[in-house]
């Protein structure tokens, strides 16, 4: 028992010196950043053409069933028609670019939403440049996107920079692998089309927000905690101060309020939707949620992408803000710190468990 408790308290030490180290690498990290930000460094665009993705992963396993025999000539084949497309390609340049009939372009943009929509930035830079060459007779643009919601500004103005690409009469596709629910959800209906997993999460339209309230811990122990404020409803529901049944009710009828704003968004872009229904902050599984018409389609992002491949060139772009040195660091740092916590606390709770 006192090997335990030392151990125990060893542990424990270790712990919150790993955790320590964390908070403190997060802060430089976060305060490298936002210095960046402040100093209006860019980053860069990744394109990325997914039908040579693709075409690989085909041919590696077609190469893998072969014989040697076979394989070489599969290989000499290959290299005769990459030939043959290179010179036909050669060909119509020398006979001039409006003798070749134009692609049509399927660009694909990822998001991964956290409860503060992080990934907006990105998405918008990603987005302004496709609508600067994107065509709206033969261009779609595909969103994979993955949310549970979050804040309403935040996934509002993400769910904008989506409008920007309908407002364009460019085709936009929504694919869910996992979760496009509350804010997630109002992304999706943006567009023309959604497309989801058999066990895709979707739906949640609706509204909650929660925090606590200490004053009667501050009351018990003597401590007065006073709001000043200058407009009736300028703070309505307080953390620290008492709340009354008025600040209650007016909270009551904002939240209520932004609920009837988010149903008539998704009325607007899926008019076919019984918003009544499905407007009670439930939440459907894929094959559910194409019963009452939040989705499209069941189908994975992979297959639809793959499909797309046989008709268009498939382009996958992502902005990506460039990193310094001592922001790689800091994250290195930072995930490794996290990562041996998480192991530590495993072998502790599997000692216990035997």
């Amino acid at each position: 028992m006192e090997f335990l408790t030392e151990y125990g308290l060893f542990l424990a030490k270790v712990v919150t010196f790993a955790v320590a180290v964390i908070v403190v690498v997060a802060v430089i990290v976060a305060s490298a950043q936002k210095d960046r930000e402040d100093h209006g460094s860019d980053g860069e665009l990744k394109i990325r053409k997914l039908n040579e993705k693709y075409t690989k992963l085909r041919e590696a396993i077609q190469a893998r069933l072969m014989s040697g025999s076979e394989r070489k000539a599969f290989a000499k084949a290959r290299k005769k028609e990459e030939k043959a497309r290179k010179k036909a390609e050669k060909a119509q340049h020398k006979d001039g670019a409006e003798a070749r009939e134009p692609t049509a372009r399927v660009f694909v943009l990822d998001f991964d939403g956290d409860i503060k929509a992080s990934d907006t930035d990105p998405l918008r830079r990603a987005i302004t440049a496709v609508l600067s060459v994107a065509d709206a007779e033969r261009d779609e643009v595909v969103i994979r996107l993955e949310s549970g919601g979050g804040l309403v500004h935040s996934y509002g103005l993400a769910a904008a920079q989506l409008d920007r690409v309908r407002s364009k009469g460019i085709k936009l596709t929504a694919c869910v692998d996992k979760v496009a629910a509350s804010g997630g959800y109002m992304m999706a209906c943006v567009a023309d089309r959604i497309v989801a997993s058999p066990f895709a999460i979707l739906g949640s339209i609706g509204v909650v927000a929660q925090l606590p309230n200490f004053h009667r811990l501050l009351k018990k122990n003597d401590v007065d905690f006073e709001v000043l404020t200058a407009g009736e409803h300028k703070r309505t529901m307080t953390v620290f101060g008492e709340n009354t049944d008025k600040g209650r009710q007016k909270f009551l009828e904002d939240l209520e309020d932004t609920h009837v704003l988010f149903k008539e968004y998704v009325s607007e872009r899926r008019p076919s939707v019984d918003i009544g229904a499905v407007a009670n902050g439930d939440i459907w599984f894929g094959k559910r949620a194409l019963d009452v018409n939040l989705i499209d389609e069941i189908k994975t992002s992979d297959e639809y992408l793959i499909e797309a491949c046989d008709r268009a060139d498939v382009v996958s772009v992502a902005y990506q803000r460039k990193r310094s040195l001592p922001e790689k660091l800091g994250l290195a740092t930072s995930a490794a710190l996290e990562h041996t916590v998480w192991r530590v606390l495993s072998a502790f709770r599997n000692q216990n468990i035997h």
